[in-house]
């Protein structure tokens, strides 16, 4: 960080050096010193009722405007993240074909956009200001598709409203989450599950009911 970036003045105290169990610690609002079987007592995380979170994958660089941008709309409300996950290295060396999970080779790293709330009178307003952002960002993402972390899920992409649901209709989320690797999970789907017991708002779907 010093090498590329010396203007953000970035000092050792500045870094937090955790394993990944101590991360999900972390993020759950958890001392990283807490012995991990806490998490197994699924303790409330804090005060907050509500949030929404949405994601996308960048390709090439953000200009400066588009970050600065960005900055200001997150700055309009307090209560939100803005996680940015880097990729490469190990992960690029997998094929997109290996596993289910094909955000790999070509992108510098993720988003995550999540704000959080308490009072559900406030909903509205909050769901439509990560919108906002969400559309802003439209420019600087990855396209065709524009592409989505299946962990952070967002029914906004779409979702199944029956068991029944076909695959035109799934691959309108599909795609973002799986790319080309939908296709094959629709195959094994249908497999494994031609009943579709296991069924979700976002579930694959079976190409029973391929239309």
């Amino acid at each position: 960080m010093n090498s590329h970036f010396p203007e953000l003045g970035l000092e050792r105290n500045n870094c937090t050096e955790m394993s990944w169990i101590q991360s999900v610690l972390y993020f759950a609002g958890i001392s990283i010193e807490a012995p991990p079987e806490i998490l197994l007592k699924r303790p409330p995380i804090s005060n907050v009722l509500f949030f929404k979170a949405k994601s996308d994958f960048v390709i090439s660089p953000i200009p400066q405007i588009g970050l600065e941008g960005l900055w200001t709309k997150m700055l309009e409300e307090p209560a939100s993240f803005l996680i940015l996950s880097p990729y490469g290295g190990k992960m690029r060396q997998i094929s997109d074909l290996e596993t289910p999970f094909p955000h790999r080779k070509g992108n510098t790293f993720g988003i995550q956009y999540l704000v959080t709330w308490e009072n559900a009178n406030e909903t509205y307003r909050h769901l439509s200001w990560i919108r906002e952002v969400y559309d802003y960002m439209e420019p600087y993402v990855s396209k065709y598709p524009r592409a989505a972390y299946l962990n952070y899920r967002d029914l906004d992409l779409g979702r199944n409203c029956g068991r029944n649901t076909s695959y035109e209709e799934a691959k309108v989320w599909g795609l973002k989450y799986f790319k080309n690797n939908f296709d094959r999970l629709v195959r094994v789907k249908t497999k494994v599950d031609p009943l579709n017991f296991f069924w979700n708002e976002q579930s694959i779907p079976t190409s029973i009911y391929h239309s």
